[in-house]
């Protein structure tokens, strides 16, 4: 199917201080021009995608448990790999992130994927745990053989697993780690681990139990790299820490930026600095005591017996909950705010909006960040040049984010594109820049393009392109 229609795209205000209304949220102008081609369908809740070397689409099928590669043009898909041993109870576990390891090429080479699963670690230990694995590719059968486990045991559960996974310029893998969803609806009396960082005892003994919210950085066997940064005097896998679901990873030259969730406001966009911490569950967003506290239910005698949960449904919070103001927290000196976010709003911000109902989380001043790449300066794309590309799983749209000319702090207007009645994965580039490939979810809630919650997807589990026409 392949059709040309206008883009739009709205004109939403994203420099700080300035305060997003739901106003801006929704104002639209008419943009770019573009082709639009269903490359392909479906497939099993995509998850990962990338450009091999190739010239193929590989794709991780996150309920599939498979590694599919799939023509750009044509859609025709070949499977490289079933990884035995995923567990999927939830849109946020299952086979998640995939990288190329340096020096891939399309006749050899090695894929890196991470997955959740239940059962023992390599120590032993009973649990639900996420492991990184890696794969030999051979291009004369298009086959990935000989899984290596070169790390696992970090922990897992159905909720913010994050999971993505990039090489650096470095030669180091990193990874995304969420929090687990502590602290919020049905883990909401478990404590929030985001700013805990392992001691020496633990790493000594191979205990990734601190893991969580965190980005990892690996050498590519898994190891701990020696130059890693000394956290509270332990050095670990640990990069940065005090997230709280970061989705998206991508480096613009040495720079590492990630897009993070954030709770009912505050989705971030952040520059990673090794050793940072970005505050998290102390802070959403910016150190600004705007429209959001911390409530730590899981400090609450009898949490269990109380009911509701802020991040569910913005219930009054019981008395017996200890609040905190972003501004109570005696931010340390690694304390890095972020360099975007969607949306920063006021106090009196009504997140009671009436179109959202019982689903009103689509309401809220976020977009539900899936993931973020980057569109160079010399594309011929003039309105998207050094920025952000960032998918939207609330909003069903692609959002821009300018970069200034050293590509480390934000600046300017944002931009929002494609906005249809999907919920965007992952987007990918082509290597002339002309295209953007968008990966979709298969089943879940998202607004749509008259901002009122739907279910139905309009193109689950499919590969969208989109080609610019000047």
């Amino acid at each position: 199917m392949k059709r040309r229609f206008f883009i739009l795209s709205s004109a939403i205000l994203l420099c700080l201080p300035t305060l997003a209304t739901a106003k801006e949220v929704n104002k639209l102008k008419v943009n770019e021009t573009f082709d639009v081609k269903i490359i392909t369908d479906g497939l099993s809740s995509p998850w990962e995608m990338l450009w091999g070397p190739d010239n193929m689409l590989w794709v991780t099928e996150r309920e599939g448990a498979r590694v599919v590669r799939i023509n750009p043009e044509t859609g025709e898909k070949k499977v490289a790999a079933t990884i035995d041993g995923v567990f999927i109870d939830h849109q946020h576990n299952g086979l998640l992130g995939m990288a190329f390891a340096p020096g891939m090429t399309a006749k050899q080479g090695q894929v890196y994927l991470t997955y959740t699963y239940k059962g023992a670690n390599q120590a032993g230990k009973q649990g639900f745990w996420a492991k990184i694995i890696k794969m030999d590719y051979d291009g004369r059968t298009e086959k990935l053989r000989n899984p290596k486990t070169i790390i696992d045991g970090i922990p897992a559960a159905n909720d913010h697993n994050a999971g993505r996974l990039v090489f650096g310029p470095d030669q180091k893998l990193y990874m995304s780690k969420g929090e687990l969803g502590h602290n919020q609806g049905h883990a909401q009396c478990l404590l929030n681990e985001a700013q805990r960082t392992p001691t020496a005892n633990e790493v000594k003994n191979s205990d990734w139990t601190a893991y969580v919210g965190k980005v990892l950085r690996l050498n590519a066997d898994g190891s701990i790299p020696s130059d890693n940064p000394r956290i509270d005097g332990v050095q670990s896998h640990i990069f940065t820490y005090g997230h709280r679901n970061p989705q998206g990873l991508v480096f613009v030259g040495k720079e590492l930026f990630s897009v993070e969730h954030g709770p009912s406001s505050d989705d971030e966009v952040n520059r990673l600095v090794a050793g940072g911490n970005y505050g998290w569950p102390n802070v959403a967003g910016y150190l600004d005591n705007n429209s959001y506290q911390y409530e730590n239910w899981s400090g609450a005698p009898d949490c269990n017996k109380l009911v509701g949960a802020t991040d569910t449904n913005r219930v009054k919070t019981p008395p017996q909950v200890p609040v905190m103001k972003e501004t109570d927290w005696k931010a340390p000196s690694n304390f890095h705010e972020p360099i975007k976010t969607f949306f920063t709003v006021p106090k009196n911000y009504n997140f009671d909006d009436i179109r959202c109902k019982d689903m009103s989380y689509l309401c809220w001043a976020t977009i539900g960040p899936s993931s973020v790449t980057y569109y160079p300066s010399n594309g011929p794309i003039k309105n998207w040049q050094n920025s952000l590309l960032v998918t939207s799983l609330k909003n069903g749209a692609l959002y821009t984010v300018v970069l200034d000319g050293n590509k480390v702090q934000a600046q300017g207007d944002g931009g929002k594109y494609f906005h249809t009645q999907n919920r965007y994965r992952v987007a990918r580039l082509s290597p002339d820049l002309k295209s953007v490939y968008l990966a979709t979810d298969v089943t879940g809630n998202v607004l749509d393009e008259n901002g009122i919650p739907t279910n139905k997807m309009a193109n689950p589990g499919s590969i969208i392109k989109l080609t610019y026409h000047p």
